[in-house]
């Protein structure tokens, strides 16, 4: 029997630590009124200490799982969407794995910045569709704030940590994940970036090879590329789904700056009330954001039973996409 793929548990995670826009006035040249203004964003959270990744992760997950009733020993497999894991290797999924006791997980990390949460969505729909799975976990998590130039005020006001998970299971009565849509041009990779400590710049060859250990990023150019990929992308995943745009409830977009935000409901022609956003509280946390956001969301009451959400996102390399999630996540 064919199964659909449906979302039936969720959790977030966020540090404890918060860096409001005052903190940055006293350590970069910049100013509250400046940074909301420009990007919607009051403050964001900051890990300390040993806080990373995979910690979060797990936090996040424990969350998704006992909501959705799910046991970890149960789990088919273990996706962490994420470009700022603790190591190469392991990777943060197997990591994660052993912190939950997942024993029987497939696990892999998903590389495609801030995208990364609608690409995993798509594949476990696949590894549900195809049979290989019933059970999956998915993680979206981030800690950006290790890779950030903090006198680069053109960065360092934009991005959180955090992570945000959801269960995904195999289910021939709810709808759940309907469609999805992925795209990517490395061709316009120059304008988000990082460069140092790959394969190519190895932490151990580090010297004059101008290559940064920072993101690096042209504001502008990245917000002409994302506001048409990310609405064009909604729209073909809501055609996929024998849908329009007349049919969504509410559009959870990756919380990247409010006017991308704001830019792409206008070119979707969505009314304010049906675009989530709280990017204020949270700041960009890459692959963490839908999912964090689709928490709050829940909780806020802005998402009921039956509702079609639609996520989109747009990631440096360049990445994007968007799913179509039908809201069934009381069905089992």
């Amino acid at each position: 029997m064919a199964m659909n793929a449906v979302i039936t548990g969720w959790g977030y995670h966020v540090p404890p630590k918060v860096l409001t826009n005052a903190d940055l006035e006293a350590m970069v040249e910049t100013s509250d009124a400046w940074i909301y203004e420009r990007t919607g964003i009051r403050e964001r959270h900051i890990v300390e200490g040993d806080e990373v990744t995979s910690g979060m992760a797990t936090k996040a997950a424990k969350q998704a799982l006992a909501r959705a009733q799910v046991r970890a020993e149960d789990l088919d497999a273990i996706i962490i969407a994420t470009t700022s894991p603790d190591y190469f290797l392991p990777t943060a999924a197997c990591l994660v794995q052993e912190s939950l006791g997942a024993r029987r997980a497939a696990v892999f990390d998903l590389g495609a910045a801030c995208a990364g949460f609608v690409y995993g969505l798509a594949v476990a729909r696949g590894l549900v569709m195809s049979g290989a799975a019933r059970k999956i976990l998915l993680v979206g998590a981030e800690t950006i704030s290790r890779f950030i130039d903090w006198t680069d005020r053109a960065t360092c006001v934009l991005f959180g940590d955090g992570a945000g998970a959801v269960v995904i299971e195999g289910s021939t009565t709810g709808l759940g994940i309907r469609s999805t849509a992925l795209h990517g041009d490395g061709r316009e990779k120059k304008h988000l970036r990082l460069e140092g400590g790959g394969a190519l710049h190895p932490a151990s060859w580090r010297g004059d090879d101008g290559a940064s250990d920072y993101i690096e990023m042209d504001g502008p150019a990245v917000f002409k590329l994302a506001v048409p990929a990310m609405a064009d992308a909604a729209k073909e995943a809501l055609a996929a789904a024998g849908l329009g745009l007349e049919d969504v409830d509410l559009f959870v977009p990756h919380q990247a700056n409010a006017r991308i935000i704001e830019a792409v409901a206008k070119r979707l022609g969505l009314d304010r009330s049906k675009v989530f956003i709280d990017i204020d509280r949270f700041g960009n946390t890459s692959a963490a954001s839908i999912p964090i956001a689709l928490c709050d969301a829940v909780d806020q009451g802005r998402v009921r039973q039956g509702d079609t959400l639609v996520f989109a996102a747009f990631g440096g390399g360049m990445t994007w996409g968007a799913a179509v999630v039908d809201w069934s996540a009381q069905v089992r």
